[in-house]
């Protein structure tokens, strides 16, 4: 396929990249493999749309190693740190309408 034809490596619209890996698996380093809070603070993205995004195969998920939060659960998933970064790029959060009063 001609370059001039193939999708850009960056996804431009919120649903361009729909079905597309970001980054292959094998260039990940441990390193890059962080839990959702890990991710939620390196980026400033919310946890649920980190979630919402792996849900929609925007982002991969990886099984993470059941470490204990501390409050009776285990982190179980984890994120590529890239990966997240490179959506959160484009992440722009949408104001919530506030409840209407009867």
């Amino acid at each position: 396929m001609p370059a001039s034809l193939k999708a850009p490596s960056y996804c431009r619209g919120p649903f361009a990249c729909l079905g597309e890996a970001a980054v292959d698996v094998t260039e990940l380093y441990p390193a890059d493999l962080v839990y959702e809070h890990e991710a939620t603070a390196a980026t400033g993205v919310p946890g649920p749309v980190i979630r919402q995004w792996a849900r929609r195969g925007k982002i991969q998920r990886f099984q993470g190693d059941g470490r204990l939060t501390g409050q009776g659960h285990e982190y179980k998933t984890m994120y590529a740190l890239p990966e997240v970064r490179e959506r959160a790029r484009t992440y722009r959060p949408m104001p919530q309408r506030a409840r209407r009063t009867a």
